[in-house]
């Protein structure tokens, strides 16, 4: 049988499963690999392969040492540096082509939804899936643990923007610019009462230091001050969006 090139399409939607899945879960018995083998018409270990190989790009991974397939073609390079540019659009196109190569609706919104801001119904699809796109990137990134506490309940984990949603578009479904956080500390963060630096430490806001006769306050959050983060396994946190929150989302004293 002569060999089958992959299509760009192909290719997408194997790369959003890159993104979705945990690093040491890319494997040929995994069921999400075997379901996008059986949509795509291909085995699981050409997918298992393909995404190794999309692994070789990952700077993250490369800067462990962990180096993914020792080969692979040029199209993933360019459909790497095709989401890097555009995180934002590649991210709803691959979740897009996903519902329809697995015949189901991209996401479902009901008449008697309400539709903020004036969104249309179109646009509030489309903020939906790339939501759902940047939680998962972003557990996946981290195993599903919280990065400060490791906890591992993904109905107790949230993926934090950390440059915030309204202010980059650009990089609203990067996962550069998310952190794994436990519903608390996602808050914490999200109101500069936390912050997490360059240098993955957390710092706490002098405000909450204040507090220090508030018992819950020292075991939830002051506990933490100087703490190293957890590093992700892929998609490292941008240095220069933790700046950004240091410097104008955190509280300083």
């Amino acid at each position: 049988m002569p060999r089958r090139n992959w299509t760009r399409e192909e290719l997408i939607v194997a790369f959003n499963l890159y993104c979705k899945i945990p690093f040491g879960r890319i494997h040929v018995r995994n069921p999400s690999v075997i379901a996008l083998a059986n949509a795509i018409g291909r085995s699981p270990s050409a997918v298992s392969w393909k995404l190794a190989n999309f692994a070789r790009l990952d700077p993250s991974l490369r800067k462990r040492n962990i180096s993914g397939a020792s080969h692979g073609a040029q199209a993933e390079i360019e459909i790497w540096q095709e989401f890097s540019n555009d995180w934002e659009r590649l991210s709803f196109e691959s979740e897009h082509l996903l519902a329809q190569i697995t015949n189901r609706d991209t996401l479902l919104v009901e008449e008697s939804d309400d539709f903020p801001d004036g969104l249309t119904r179109e646009a509030l699809v489309r903020t939906r899936v790339n939501q759902s796109f940047f939680r998962a990137a972003v557990l996946a990134a981290y195993d599903l643990r919280c990065c400060i506490t490791g906890l591992s309940f993904p109905q107790l984990l949230t993926a934090s923007h950390i440059v915030p949603w309204s202010v980059d578009t650009n990089n609203r479904t990067n996962p550069r610019n998310g952190l794994c956080l436990n519903a608390i500390h996602d808050r914490a963060f999200d109101c500069g009462l936390m912050t997490v630096t360059p240098e993955m430490k957390v710092r706490v806001s002098s405000r909450i230091g204040k507090s220090r006769t508030d018992i819950a306050a020292r075991q939830f959050v002051l506990k933490y001050e100087r703490a190293a983060v957890s590093l992700p396994r892929r998609f490292a946190p941008s240095v220069e969006f933790l700046r950004y929150h240091n410097e104008e989302i955190f509280l300083q004293p």
